[in-house]
């Protein structure tokens, strides 16, 4: 803390009336200065000449320990700097109770009076002198504990030196953005969304005009960072719109074209489920049976969403038209694993009824290969393994017995093969996991 109001006035005061004494009363007149105890005035003026230098020393180097405190507390709101303004704040308090002790003496005695006795000279030297002495341990103490302060006091200027350029980062993104908007616009294409979310960003601008006195360091380094993001993801989008919006006409031709070709694929399956029909059990094609219906509504809705996404497109909402491709697309992909599942049926129904042998032998090898693995380097194998592989054989065994009855279901012998080799693969895995871990 520096010197209060009534404390400086008082030095003044001293200061003024020092200067407005006549020159009788500080060297010439009636009475001589060497005859009574002139040593010890002159002694005494000395005392109180070193009591001021120290007390304007201690008070300079206060107002620069100061700057260097609030310097440290715009930054840095951690412990250490709290307390160092907390420290600060004591030997604020030590200065103003040495400068008060120092403005006392110098008020006490007026040494350019005639009749200052040798006693008083003597009195006002010690009394000047003490002052001094405590004035010049205030200050080393405090220029110590600003030694102390380094650590801090480099932190909080390399956090201050980074403001204006993170400021200026962020005008210039903003500016950048601006730029790229504009062009898009005279390119004829509209950018309302970006231009909104570019104005949203004048309050943040207006913020980090008014610095970091008013907000601080910290926040205002944080919102530099922001606002240069956000205007930098702005301009990439906004220079990126010419080719989405050529994107977005690609897509709305080559899914028209799909669409067509899927609703000409529709009038495959019933066909295809016929035969099923006529020529395996119910068993076989029985979750097929809604494909049609379900491939051609969805047909029906791609071709609604795609129209919303083509006004979407005339009307440059760029947002809803990539949502509105996205579900077209998703449309049709459920539509064609419809009907591709149809075809697929058939074709591995045909294989397993003219030849289930294949089909059980590449089964029976996927098993082979995980037994084998099972007793590599074993006497017996890990029950954990082997359990899985003996209930796949009985699997298999069933699976093939199935086959020999009248109305045999080879959808369900062709899964329980395909759970079999499934099961195989998983047992591998997991011992060549194990035996890596063990490496």
């Amino acid at each position: 803390m520096l010197l209060s109001g009534p404390l400086l006035a008082g030095a003044a005061l001293i200061a003024v009336a020092r200067a407005a004494l006549p020159a009788s009363h500080t060297g010439g007149g009636t009475r001589s200065w060497w005859r009574r105890g002139d040593n010890l005035r002159a002694d005494a003026q000395a005392a109180k000449d070193a009591a001021a230098q120290a007390f304007y020393e201690l008070d300079t180097a206060q107002r620069d320990l100061k700057i260097s405190i609030e310097t440290i507390g715009a930054v840095d709101n951690s412990p250490p700097a709290q307390r160092a303004a907390a420290d600060f704040a004591a030997f604020s308090q030590r200065i103003d109770e040495a400068s008060h002790a120092y403005i006392t003496a110098v008020d006490a005695y007026d040494l350019d009076h005639d009749e200052l006795d040798s006693g008083t000279a003597s009195r006002a030297r010690n009394e000047l002198g003490r002052a001094r002495d405590e004035l010049i341990r205030v200050k080393a103490d405090l220029e110590r504990f600003g030694e102390s302060l380094g650590p801090l006091l480099s932190k909080a200027e390399t956090q201050l030196a980074r403001v204006a350029p993170a400021v200026e980062q962020a005008r210039q993104g903003l500016l950048r953005a601006t730029t790229a908007l504009d062009a898009v616009r005279e390119a004829g294409l509209k950018a309302d969304d970006l231009a909104a979310r570019l104005a949203a960003l004048a309050p943040e601008l207006t913020r980090l005009n008014q610095g970091a006195g008013v907000h601080g360091v910290q926040e205002t380094l944080r919102r530099a960072d922001e606002v240069r993001a956000k205007a930098e993801e702005i301009r990439a989008q906004a220079a990126g719109l010419p080719a989405r919006a050529e994107e977005i006409d690609h897509r709305l031709v080559s899914l028209r074209t799909r669409v067509d070709a899927i609703a000409n694929r529709v009038g495959t399956v019933e066909p295809v489920l016929s035969e099923l029909r006529r020529r395996f059990s119910a068993a076989c094609w029985q979750d097929l049976q809604q494909v049609p219906t379900q491939a051609q509504q969805a047909v029906e809705q791609a071709r609604t969403k795609l129209t919303e996404a083509g006004k979407a497109r005339e009307e440059q909402r760029w947002p809803d038209a990539t949502s509105r491709l996205s579900t077209v697309r998703a449309l049709l992909n459920d539509a064609e694993a419809g009907i591709s599942a149809a075809a697929k049926r058939l074709q591995s129904l045909n294989e397993v009824a003219r030849d289930p042998k294949a089909e059980i032998e590449r089964t029976r090898f996927a098993l082979r290969d995980a037994q084998r693995l099972a007793m590599a380097g074993r006497s017996t194998p890990d029950p954990k393994h082997a359990r899985p592989l003996d209930d796949a054989v009985s699997r298999i065994d069933r699976a093939v017995a199935a086959l020999d009855g009248r109305h045999p279901d080879y959808w369900h012998f062709l899964t329980e093969m395909a759970a079999v080799r499934e099961t195989a693969g998983r047992v591998v895995a997991v011992i060549r996991e194990e035996r890596a871990a063990g490496q």
